[in-house]
């Protein structure tokens, strides 16, 4: 089982970008499918994009064409690309990987979309 650790948070300008990695510890990371989810105060966690194993990528209608995601197997690492944020990108990222069996979560890393 991995165990991710989340990095890349932080406070940035409308119209600005952010890249959040996730760094995977354990075995097997490359069958998992990983993704990126977000969470603001009392709203559920919503999806914001995954990528399988395969190299099939998902992503939400609200970030479509502004956020990508990527991974490197070599270095156990899954990346999110975040452009022309807006404030309602305002939120706890969390990274999450998931294969059957296993549904594994990071601590959250803090983005904050302001002027």
């Amino acid at each position: 089982q991995v165990q991710l650790v989340e990095s890349g948070g932080g406070l940035v300008q409308p119209g600005g970008s952010l890249r959040l990695s996730c760094a995977a510890s354990g075995s097997s990371f490359s069958i998992y499918r990983m993704g990126w989810y977000r969470q603001t105060p009392g709203k559920q966690r919503e999806l914001v994009a995954y990528i399988t194993s395969g190299g099939i990528i998902i992503y939400a209608d609200s970030v479509k064409g502004r956020f990508t995601i990527s991974r490197d197997n070599a270095k156990n690492t899954v990346y999110l690309q975040m452009n022309s944020l807006k404030p309602e990108d305002t939120a706890v990222y969390y990274c999450n990987g998931w294969r059957i069996g296993y549904d594994v979560w990071g601590q959250g890393t803090q983005v904050t979309v302001s002027s």
